[in-house]
């Protein structure tokens, strides 16, 4: 099989006009080529006179060794097709393994876990999908929070309530990612996932795809408890003199007794990275990134970008050597209050499928390091009261509702009192104050230095009614769970610290295959 990949065809060009040029390209006629698959289709936007297609597509032809040695240096390779398949069961086990979590790294953990034969305990402490959106509506129109039902917390974790984003840096060559995209599709998601270069799903239908790959895993033995949280681990000395967990407490009540315990949390389950280093789990804190998000209409930035529902990425470096960087860039959609514990107030982007919202919004963030937060005792947990300390400062800036500041009068530091041109497209009651109160001085001078920076790249991205909402500050983890080369737990044997929360993935496509992987690794055991 060969892969062709940076294919550049004018904007509106379809399928056939992709494969005319490929076949050109590689010097193959057309009627020679077969099993033409577009593996990704992007959009180069870069030259708003010149917008580009930009494909990779895959194909078989005759003598294919020699095809990409006559096209050496044009983007043309031998590829070995990986088709993901899963691991069958290794030994057997006398008790079942346990599951915490239910956002996309336990998801797909449980669902290779079921799919083996090993029949996986989950315990989720929020509710499932639909009374959880229930829960979340409901906390947008009043303001009365539930701690463990929320924008973080509950059936599909916080990635529900987001934009369904499945785009991800990471390398992949074992077929994982495919077949991550393809249980999405095989649930009910459109095919166009499975070649966008960056696809996403939407909250709105995620509500119906979760909930129909819990079926998946019920009906080969799991069980999904909702409601049910681990408050407490229980560990044993081996004979070798090593530490292994060997049973969880639910809800300070009831024990199970497991030698694995697949702990995927979410960056927000603070009471359960205090739980485990008090039980003598090692972890360390780990860089995050906090800032704001940044709104303006859809119709500017699709304007200025020459799309539809466009998207975008912006990075710029700091003179003092830091980056200041968008993040979760939801086009058509709305900044969510995405707050989990009383007295805090954090938020987050969120689209629907067609991304057809007034605004589009995104955070702009600068990342900070344990050596910023080191005045909130130098441990493992010094980001996440970091995090708490910024969090009820923006609660209390707003009083309970999101604090919202047109950018000139941030850059003025002083309170807004009346917006201009961009209004708030927001879940969540909402409010005015200043965002400078809120963030550090080297954040807000960071970011203030960066913005003129992406105005020159999207026109009008820097303009005075610009719209910032604070605080953003669960971009990822503050903790990293550390674990070895077996993926477990590198001071408690039989714990596998998964996913986001753990440290080791941002974002849905990421933690569900960083749930496959240490799957992979207990199926595998002997």
């Amino acid at each position: 099989m060969i892969k062709v990949t940076e294919i550049r065809v004018p904007e509106g060009s379809g399928i056939d006009h992709v494969k005319k040029k490929v076949s050109h390209l590689i010097r193959v006629p057309e009627s020679r080529i077969r099993d033409f698959t577009v593996l990704s289709r992007s959009v180069d936007a870069r030259k708003k006179n010149e917008i580009f297609e930009v494909y990779s597509v895959s194909l078989c032809t005759d003598h294919e060794k020699k095809t990409v040695e006559r096209c050496a240096g044009k983007n043309v390779t031998l590829m070995e097709e990986v088709r993901y398949s899963y691991p069958s069961g290794g030994r057997d086990r006398k008790q079942r393994p346990v599951v915490a979590g239910f956002g996309p790294a336990g998801i797909f953990a449980s669902l290779l876990l079921a799919h083996a034969g090993y029949r996986p305990l989950v315990f989720e402490r929020g509710r499932s999908i639909m009374e959880r959106a229930s829960d979340v509506e409901a906390f947008f129109r009043t303001g009365n929070l539930k701690t463990d039902s929320n924008v973080q917390f509950g059936e599909g974790g916080a990635g529900t309530f987001s934009d369904g984003k499945l785009n991800t840096g990471i390398k992949d060559r074992m077929g994982r990612q495919r077949f991550v995209l393809e249980t999405f599709v095989r649930h009910g998601a459109d095919e166009d996932i499975l070649t966008s270069a960056h696809p996403h799903i939407g909250t709105d239908r995620l509500m119906g795809i979760i909930p129909s790959i819990r079926r998946e895993i019920e009906e080969l033995g799991g069980e999904i408890h909702f409601g049910s949280k681990i408050t407490g681990i229980r560990t044993e000395q081996r004979n070798d003199g090593s530490i292994a967990i060997c049973k969880v407490l639910i809800d300070d009540a009831e024990e199970v007794a497991c030698d694995a315990l697949f702990l995927c949390p979410g960056h927000s389950a603070r009471d359960t990275f205090e739980m485990l280093y008090k039980c003598g789990v090692h972890m360390e804190a780990k860089p995050f990134a906090i800032g704001v998000r940044a709104e303006h209409t859809r119709q500017m930035i699709d304007k200025a970008m020459r799309q539809e529902s466009a998207s975008y990425k912006l990075t710029y470096h700091c003179k003092d050597g830091r980056g200041v960087y968008s993040f979760c860039m939801c086009p058509g959609g709305y900044v969510v209050n995405a707050s989990s514990e009383e007295g805090g107030l954090t938020v987050n982007g969120m689209s629907y499928a067609a991304r057809d919202g007034v605004n589009s919004n995104a955070a702009i963030v600068c990342t900070v390091t344990p050596e910023d937060y080191a005045a909130h005792c130098a441990d493992a947990l010094a980001g996440m009261r970091y995090q708490r300390e910024l969090e009820k400062r923006a609660y209390e800036e707003g009083r309970g509702s999101i604090p919202y500041q047109r950018y000139e009068d941030f850059c003025s530091d002083r309170k807004s009192e009346a917006f201009g041109e961009v209004l708030p497209s927001c879940k969540g009651n909402y409010t005015m104050g200043n965002l400078r109160r809120i963030l550090p001085s080297y954040i807000c001078d960071d970011i203030m230095e960066a913005m003129p920076d992406f105005g020159r790249r999207i026109a009008g991205y820097d303009g005075k009614d610009t719209l910032f909402a604070g605080l953003e500050a669960r971009t990822s983890s503050p903790v990293r769970i550390i674990r070895n080369e077996k993926m477990q737990s590198v001071s408690t044997a039989g714990l596998y610290p998964v996913g986001e929360g753990a440290g080791y993935a941002g974002g849905i496509m990421s933690a569900a295959i960083d749930g496959m992987k240490c799957a992979e690794q207990y199926i595998s055991e002997e």
